[in-house]
């Protein structure tokens, strides 16, 4: 069994609870967003690649988004105007991964 330290188990509720604020900004927000959503097929590395080549994140950014994706099942990855995003979507669908804009 793993036992963590409890200012380690504070640190992590309190990242939670800023998490959960944010997916609330984001569902109360009227900007186009472009989702990630998980599957069971792309390896890390690919949805990190695209990531960077197709929404012009740094490595971090994308490696987050794609931990994020796996975790809960879907991240926003981008937002913006309609136009850009759906550029950005075609070219992640056209990589095989699952996205829309919402």
């Amino acid at each position: 069994m793993l036992f963590l330290p409890t200012e380690r188990i504070e640190e992590l509720m309190e990242k939670e609870v800023s998490k959960n604020k944010l997916d609330e900004a984001y569902q109360e927000s009227d900007v186009n967003k472009l989702v990630l959503f998980n599957d069971e097929v792309n390896t890390f590395d690919w949805v990190i690649d695209s990531l960077i080549e197709v929404c012009g994140h740094d490595s971090d950014q994308a490696e987050q988004c794609a931990l994020i994706a796996h975790m809960r099942g879907k991240c926003p990855v981008k937002e913006g105007d309609f136009d850009d995003l759906k550029l950005m979507k075609d070219k992640l669908l056209n990589r095989k991964l699952t996205a829309e804009i919402q």
